[in-house]
């Protein structure tokens, strides 16, 4: 439900002109911190600037569009209209990071004007917020023009100087890359562009994936993404390494042979900027959910954001299978039973944990992989034999544990499309509000991609038609998170990262110590994560002993409060967890927050985030290093005043290591208020969890 706390809309500046095209039109940020320019050229071509604390951030950048079969959006443009407009509200999330949002702005749309051309009109919009900056390019109705096909859309951002980046290339199909740390000029997606671990990529030229994050050489740190990526293709943004310049390069579409089709009057996605003197401040911005619609479902408490178990990381360890039989015959490893769910729904009941994920339920997994007519393989109604999917949600409701429903689309969305509504309106008789989809492979039809605006859109649907039937969705294989659970609450969180299961099977060592204090600054910075944490076996044995998770189990314990999902798995198999201290703090670590406050962090380093638990005045704390081990004070400054809190820490064994020795853990118990201050040590690859919660 949303709840406007304040409201104000002043129109500070209304203005309607015929411009020189030397003449400058600037608007500033609430805070006057951040300033925007926008300027024509001499030649007519429209640009923009960004200065932030007084020094240019974003040099002098154009903007522009190629069409097919009508001119470009290029130069001859005058401004023939100027608005500037304020607005300041506060919203609720009906779940996430914060109970409340500052939505505090300064706006200036700019019409321009060139007659000679077949887009005789059309708007650039600034929002500029203390936390960075959103434009977008508004096309009203045209005469003689209902739609535009666009080749090329010709958004530059012009950097400043030779930034370091954290960067995953410019991939059409997935974002399972690990993050690479260089200089802005040493940019090279192309090199990651074969990977034996990857199930499908496309990088087509050297280009990377949104958030970038970077950091100047004076510690200020940007982030490029874009919010309220709707009816369009994703963007990446290609690398001009010798004129420090990025430039939007657009999903295209071999089948059709353009980027984009759209009816006019259209608005394009927010390109943006997050702008903050420290990197903390990047997690802490809001910028991406403000930048989308308010919510357009009104009340979803039919969805509770819980911790949930799941018939899924067996799977991967290889001690089971998603598939029933071989050639006919039925193999004996199939995890997907009836009686195996009702184990995990026993032990999730006597944690407090509030879901289980069953993959592997439905018919169709002998045949979902490896082949190029995947069209009609699974359906998403029909059990397999040894799983009795009403007995098991009948179950799980006397349990008090919610089946969450998993559709696997084997990248053939046309075939999901066909039984949206049926396999929907079977989770609504059945009372499932929650379903992971996933999109693994190469999508059919041939030439499209995963991020494509005809997938951005199959994406959409699935939404909204889940919404209708009362059912939230957690997408894998998905399009980038671009804040649209402000609009659909039901996108409750995605994938869209390199994730857990990488360290299960990959070839190549897993995910690098290094690799969660960066996805905190980069991927997390666009919206929620479905990592699925909480790997007590770190080492995979007996079942996986080549591979192994490269953090210890304090880091585990952490990333329930690093990695923000209003969903987060206990991942493990149940046997791991049994007679383990150390498993009471995800029994009792919260997954819905009414605030969030990031402590210290420095991207791919390390990051220390506490949370307080919605509607309680619980906190939990988490932080989490890379490969280097160090002393960390945390300041409890933060909790309310005063409260005393019943403080159990989580923290790395003296000798603990992420390699050599992960598993040692100390756990300690003490009394905690605003004013104590203390030093915690992190172990390489390690970590720190707290559960703070209020004496009575």
């Amino acid at each position: 439900m949303k709840k406007i706390i304040a409201f104000i809309l002043v129109f500070f500046a209304t203005t309607s002109c015929t411009s020189s095209n030397n003449e400058v039109e600037i608007v500033y940020s609430p805070s006057k911190n951040i300033e925007v320019s926008f300027q024509l050229l001499k030649d007519g071509t429209p640009t923009y600037s960004i200065n932030f604390n007084g020094e240019n951030i974003i040099k002098t950048s154009k903007l522009g569009f190629d069409f097919k079969r009508l001119s470009s959006i290029k130069d001859n443009f005058k401004i023939v209209d100027v608005q500037k407009n304020s607005f300041n509200e506060t919203w609720e999330m009906p779940w996430g990071e914060a109970k409340e949002v500052v939505n505090n702005y300064n706006e200036i749309i700019v019409t321009l004007q060139n007659s000679d051309i077949d887009i005789s009109k059309f708007n650039i919009h600034f929002k500029v917020y203390d936390d960075g900056v959103g434009f977008r390019y508004e096309f009203p109705q045209q005469n003689n023009i209902d739609s535009l096909i666009v080749l090329d859309e010709n958004t530059q951002f012009s950097l400043t100087g030779n930034h370091t980046c954290w960067w995953i290339p410019g991939d059409w199909d997935i974002y399972e890359h690990l993050y690479n740390k260089t200089r802005f000029a040493k940019i090279d997606a192309l090199a990651k562009a074969n990977h034996d671990n990857l199930a499908q990529t496309y990088i087509p030229e050297n280009a990377v994936n949104t958030p970038i994050t970077m950091r100047t050489s004076n510690g200020t740190h940007l982030s490029f993404h874009e919010a309220n990526l709707t009816n369009y293709p994703g963007m990446t943004l290609k690398i001009d390494k010798e004129n420090l310049l990025m430039s939007s390069e657009l999903v295209g579409s071999k089948r059709f042979g353009y980027k984009a089709k759209v009816k006019l009057p259209f608005n394009t996605p927010w390109r943006t900027i997050q702008i903050a003197k420290k990197a903390t401040e990047l997690i802490d911005s809001k910028l991406i959910v403000n930048l989308n619609e308010p919510n357009k479902l009104g009340d979803v408490s039919w969805f509770k954001p819980t911790k949930y178990m799941g018939i899924w990381w067996e799977m991967h360890l290889s001690k089971s299978q998603w598939s029933y039989s071989t050639n006919g015959k039925p193999h004996g490893l199939h995890g997907a039973t009836t009686e195996n769910a009702k184990a995990f729904i026993d032990f999730a009941s006597q944690n407090g944990i509030g879901g289980l994920l069953v993959e592997g339920w439905n018919t169709g997994w002998e045949n979902w992989i490896g082949f190029d007519d995947r069209e009609g393989v699974f359906d998403f109604v029909t059990p397999y034999p040894d799983y009795n999917l009403k007995e098991v949600v009948q179950y799980g409701k006397e349990k008090s544990v919610e089946i969450i429903m998993h559709h696997e689309t084997s990248a053939a969305p046309r075939t999901y499309e066909q039984q949206l509504d049926t396999a929907f309106a079977l989770m609504k008789r059945l009372g499932i509000s929650a379903v992971k989809t996933g999109y693994v492979g190469k999508i059919i039809p041939k030439g499209e991609f995963h991020h494509g605006q005809w997938m951005v859109n199959h994406y959409r649907k699935v939404i909204e038609t889940a919404a209708k039937y009362d059912v939230a969705v957690n997408a894998h294989e998905p399009i980038k998170a671009t804040g649209i659970r402000r609009t659909y609450p039901n996108a409750i969180s995605r994938e869209g990262l390199r994730g857990q299961e990488f360290n299960a099977w990959s070839s190549d060592g897993g995910n690098p110590p290094n690799h969660l204090p960066t996805v905190a600054f980069t991927r997390m910075l666009a919206g929620p994560i479905d990592f699925t944490p909480g790997v007590f076996n770190i080492k995979l044995k007996p079942y996986k002993p080549n591979n192994q998770v490269n953090t210890t189990l304090a880091q585990q314990l952490a990333l329930y409060v690093v990695i923000y999902s209003p969903i987060q798995m206990a991942c493990d198999l149940i046997e791991n967890y049994k007679n383990q201290p150390a498993f009471q703090f995800i029994n009792d670590v919260g997954v819905d927050w009414d605030k969030t406050i990031t402590l210290n962090g420095e991207v791919g380093e390390f990051v220390t985030i506490a949370r307080k638990e919605k509607n309680k005045e619980n906190w939990f704390v988490g932080s989490i290093t890379n490969e280097i081990s160090r002393d960390a004070e945390i300041d409890f400054g933060f909790l309310d005043s005063g409260l005393k809190y019943n403080a159990t820490i989580y923290q790395d064994g003296k000798n603990a290591h992420w390699n050599d020795n992960p598993t040692d853990i100390e756990i300690s118990k003490m009394i905690i208020d605003r004013n104590s201050k203390i030093d915690f040590h992190l172990a390489s690859g390690g970590g720190l969890a707290i559960s703070l919660i209020a004496a009575e």
